[in-house]
C-alpha cells in the first residue's frame, strides 16, 4: 500500500501545561495526514475528492493510540500514514510517528466513505470508495 510521509515542527501551541504535545492535538494532525494520504494518492486535495466524487467526506469511526514517547515544543517528527484494509466503504488507516529513528506514537482509524443520505439529505450514509480511488491507494 501506498504511504504518505509528513515532518510537522511542533509548536508552543500544540503542547500542554507539561511542555509536551497534548495528545487531542495528535489526532488533528493524523487527519491531516490522512487528507495528505489521498492527496498523494489521487493527486486530488479533500475539497476536490469530495467535489469530483459526490460524497461528504470519511468520518473515523474508530481510534487508537499506542503513546510511548513524548514530544515536546521544537522537536521535529515524522508521521508516516498507510492503508492497512479496504473494504467497500470502510479503510483502516495506520499512523506511525516516528522521532528521529524512534517509534513514538501507532496509531490506527477506521473511517467510512459517505455521502447523503437518498432518503434524508441532512443525514449521512456509507458509499462505495469509488474503483480509482481504491486502486490509487495501493499504489
Amino acid at each position: 500500500m501506498l504511504v504518505s510521509s509528513r515532518v510537522i515542527q511542533i509548536e508552543w501551541g500544540d503542547c500542554d501545561p507539561a511542555g509536551i504535545v497534548w495528545y487531542p492535538r495528535y489526532f488533528g494532525m493524523f487527519d491531516a495526514c490522512t487528507a495528505g494520504l489521498f492527496h498523494k494518492a489521487t493527486g486530488l486535495k479533500k475539497i476536490e475528492l469530495i467535489e469530483k466524487y459526490d460524497f461528504v467526506g470519511f468520518p473515523m469511526v474508530d481510534t487508537q493510540a499506542k503513546f510511548m514517547i513524548p514530544s515536546a515544543f521544537g522537536d521535529e517528527i515524522r508521521i508516516d500514514t498507510s492503508v492497512t484494509e479496504l473494504g467497500r466503504s470502510s479503510f483502516h488507516i495506520l499512523h506511525k510517528v516516528m522521532k528521529g529513528d524512534q517509534l513514538a506514537i501507532e496509531a490506527t482509524e477506521k473511517r467510512v466513505w459517505v455521502g447523503k443520505h437518498p432518503d434524508d439529505p441532512a443525514k449521512i450514509k456509507s458509499k462505495a470508495i469509488p474503483e480509482e480511488v481504491v486502486a490509487a491507494l495501493k499504489g
